[in-house]
């Protein structure tokens, strides 16, 4: 059956967009100028869209792969305005979740249990559609607005790929829907899916932000029964509670003694899992120091600045039998775990309502930036113009 075509179909429309004109200054909402989605695109209404440190990161970032003016955002839920020739996944009407790493469904990757890393759109922080390098943005001006991580949320409408899409079950809630988009859904997937978290093991968890607390989500569901939380700021572990942390370690509090050397003494040898969730090679470092030899593994969450490097000597890595690997989205290939999560959530195991601490109006996105940057959130969903803001 073909499908109903809204009034606005193969048109562009005009609508209200966050646009980040320069690094670091508050986001402009102006009016901007949404092209049709070509073939294999998609053109959705977003509901809302939560905003991750990646966008704060991608906002103060001066030189390439940074570029301006761009439109920030990619933790959203919306729905289907219209589709692109060859679109049959997906129809008007849909609720849809955008995510930054593509999922094709037909190359080797995506074919395979193995990887969540699609070969046929390798993951890049490109300012372009993925098919064919061009934007589906523009000001008033007619200056071309570049997009950001394949998904670009921070707008009223926006242009995705049909491999960055999943369909979801509209009564889901979007506010907790959207938060697995990236971060919440990075976290849990890291420990279920990229570690394989086992029931009755130990697990180490360095950083206690959004991903890191969802890693300990994750860890909890898969049945971990001590879940160790190392951060700057003690007060993280009473936030961590309610997500599964079992014991902390304030690392301003270690002295001279390396936290891995605390860790260690804690497990009688080491944690099966540790996690890194900040993005400092140190830490990893540590992580993989008090990590179990034998069987222990170590994964890297926490983006780093460029061109950071990891120093193993040969020794360790032979004799200790230690894994250290990455992980992308933890790991979960988007079209089929992410409606597991969501199901995982209506039947109340997962565990997303505590992410969300504060929502807002989209006319007060630069609000959620100060909220982010202070470290006074975990996730702020950000209802569009078109949305009533639900009561806290």
């Amino acid at each position: 059956m073909e499908n109903e075509r809204s009034s606005t179909a193969g048109k562009p429309i005009r609508c209200k967009a966050a646009v980040s004109r320069k690094p670091g200054e508050p986001l402009v909402i102006e009016e901007i100028m949404v092209a049709p989605p070509n073939p294999q695109e998609v053109r959705i209404r977003i509901i809302c869209t939560s905003l991750c440190y990646s966008d704060i990161t991608f906002w103060k970032m001066k030189d390439p792969p940074a570029i301006f003016p761009r439109i920030l955002g990619h933790e959203s839920i919306g729905v289907v305005e219209s589709v692109g020739d060859d679109v049959d996944e997906f129809r008007e009407g849909d609720y849809v979740i955008p995510v930054f790493l593509s999922d094709c469904g037909d190359c080797t990757d995506c074919t395979s249990k193995k990887s969540n890393l699609c070969s046929k759109f390798p993951f890049q922080v490109s300012p372009w559609m993925p098919r064919d390098g061009t934007s589906r943005f523009t000001d008033l001006k007619g200056e071309v607005l570049y997009h950001f991580l394949s998904v670009s949320s921070f707008s009223e409408f926006t242009v995705v790929d049909t491999a960055n899409l999943v369909k979801v079950d509209p009564s889901i809630p979007p506010n907790r829907a959207c938060l697995l988009s990236c971060g919440v859904a990075t976290g849990v997937g890291a420990a279920w899916k990229t570690a394989s978290v086992e029931a009755g093991s130990t697990v180490v968890i360095f950083g206690l932000g959004a991903i890191g607390l969802a890693v300990a989500e994750g860890a909890r569901l898969c049945g971990a029964t001590r879940i160790i939380g190392v951060d700057i700021n003690p007060e993280k572990f009473e936030i961590g509670k309610k997500f599964g942390i079992t014991d902390f370690v304030s690392a301003k509090e270690c002295g001279s003694t390396p936290v891995s050397q605390v860790i260690n003494e804690m497990t009688g040898g080491g944690a099966d899992y540790c996690f890194e969730c900040v993005g400092l090679a140190s830490l990893v470092h540590e992580a993989y120091a008090c990590c179990r030899k034998g069987w222990g593994k170590t994964v890297v969450l926490g983006v780093d600045k460029p061109g950071s490097q990891l120093s193993f000597s040969s020794f360790e890595v032979l004799h200790t039998g230690k894994m250290l690997m990455g992980s992308l989205y933890g790991g979960l290939k988007p079209k089929y775990d992410v409606p597991v999560l969501l199901k995982q959530y209506m039947s109340k195991e997962l565990h997303l309502d505590n992410f969300v601490t504060h929502e807002l109006k989209f006319e007060d996105i630069n609000k959620a930036f100060d909220l982010l940057i202070q470290g006074k959130c975990l996730r702020t969903v950000i209802w569009m113009a078109s949305e009533k803001v639900p009561p806290m």
